[in-house]
């Protein structure tokens, strides 16, 4: 195993600020401080909210604050594997984790309905049923976020433009941490929206999204040189073609274990889905059953009569 990519690992996950990106931390800061904000002022008036969306919320902010503010941040500059990393959790840990804690219920209950509260909640109903929000939504748009963000994204080489500046790669950060949360959306979230793919929509965006990340994967561990530009100059000792076939490993397993776990919970909602619809055609057939037969019943009676 080459030495320098497996010895800094520690720096990685050290809080450094010198190297922070100062969008999502602050972003991630806000979040928090709203949400908590809400729940607690649900408990304050004697309104159930569940501690475990509360946990599961607070939990992402913490992860999104600490991937743009740790030491990983920094060396995604020179290294695949720990830029590979850090999109990895921002596009598929962190969503399902906010989305979980169903920020749209806890808006719609904690918020007032007066003043500045009564606008916000007309600009999100507004926004909820606008187009811009069904389009954003529709079940290919997940699929369209993997392809532009992997291989596009990396088979084209413009990482490396991006990642050349702090700008460049702040905005990156901020972006993809956008698109995994819309991309996660319908696969997620049980807050009301204004589209709802079907169960074998959402299959397709799975498959297809695994499909993506297995793709790239194999073609960083099998390349023989260095794809990157960027990343082709050996930095603190790094080996470039092992570094980037690390980053490739992680596609195959840190990047798929989300993705199948999301598989897994669609397949038990749709089991679940269907069970309940056919209890209550059992329900109505023998509801109907019943008043046919008190007919039958009816007509015996009075022929008797």
């Amino acid at each position: 195993m080459p030495d320098g990519i497996f010895p800094f690992l520690p720096d990685w996950f050290r809080f450094d600020p010198a190297s922070a990106s100062p969008i999502v931390a602050v972003a991630a800061l806000l979040l928090c401080a709203w949400y908590l904000h809400g729940a607690v002022h649900l408990w304050a008036r004697r309104r159930r909210w569940p501690l475990a969306r509360t946990i599961s919320f607070v939990l992402g902010c913490t992860v999104m604050f600490s991937i743009a503010t740790f030491g990983v941040n920094r060396y995604a500059s020179v290294s695949i594997t720990a830029l590979m990393f850090q999109q990895i959790t921002v596009m598929t840990v962190i969503p399902p984790l906010l989305i979980a804690g169903s920020p749209g219920r806890l808006l719609l209950r904690s918020t007032s309905h007066r003043g500045v509260g009564g606008i916000a909640l007309k600009l999100a109903h507004a926004g909820l049923r606008s187009r811009w929000a069904r389009a954003v939504l529709h079940p290919l748009v997940p699929i369209a976020i993997a392809l532009a963000v992997f291989p596009a994204l990396y088979l084209t080489d413009f990482i490396s433009i991006l990642m050349a500046t702090r700008i460049g790669a702040d905005a990156l950060l901020a972006g993809l941490l956008v698109a995994g949360i819309i991309a996660a959306v319908p696969l997620w979230s049980s807050d009301p929206l204004p589209r709802v793919p079907s169960y074998p929509a959402r299959l397709v965006d799975i498959v297809v999204e695994i499909q993506i990340h297995a793709v790239l994967g194999l073609i960083l561990i099998r390349a023989a040189a260095p794809l990157f530009s960027g990343y082709s100059t050996p930095e603190q000792g790094m080996d470039p073609v092992y570094d980037q076939a690390v980053a490739g490993m992680l596609l195959w397993t840190y990047a798929e274990l989300p993705l199948l776990v999301v598989l897994i919970v669609c397949l038990s909602r749709w089991h679940s889905r269907d069970r309940r619809s056919s209890r209550l055609e059992e329900s109505r057939e023998d509801a109907e059953r019943a008043e046919y037969n008190a007919y039958l019943a009816e007509i015996a009676n009075r022929d008797r009569g």
